[in-house]
């Protein structure tokens, strides 16, 4: 068994698609029109495009809302994306306007840094340990 697919739930789907694409460096890999504005859209790694795919899904259920409001106001992320250098990777983001709610912090083997992806959740970087 393997991941396949995971979900970010997202306010705005074209905006999460300029964001995760054109920001962060995710790559499109499917876009199906799913009626009204609803479609099914997903991003994965450059490097991996054959690799586990990202749901940028709309946050329309009425559980949504509650919850990542609840994530965002404790500080907690959404979802944690390996990068090779959080320090590189923090500087290059926040040169491109990313917010971020904690800066590069070193915990043991593993350095992480969290943004705001402006779609309304928290999303942390972290190195992989050594």
């Amino acid at each position: 068994m393997k991941i396949h697919l995971t979900s970010v739930f997202v306010d705005d789907q074209a905006k999460a698609e300029r964001f995760y694409t054109e920001v962060l460096g995710f790559v499109k890999k499917y876009d199906v029109p799913l009626g009204g504005n609803a479609r099914w859209l997903t991003v994965v790694s450059p490097d991996e495009q054959d690799g586990t795919e990202l749901l940028l899904e709309p946050a329309g259920h009425p559980a949504v809302k509650p919850y990542r409001d609840a994530l965002v106001g404790d500080g907690i992320p959404l979802a944690q994306f390996a990068v090779d250098d959080v320090t590189a990777e923090y500087e290059r983001l926040r040169d491109l306007g990313v917010l971020f709610t904690q800066e590069p912090l070193e915990m043991g083997p593993v350095t992480t840094a969290v943004f705001d992806d402006t779609c309304g959740n928290l999303i942390q970087i972290a190195t992989r340990p050594q």
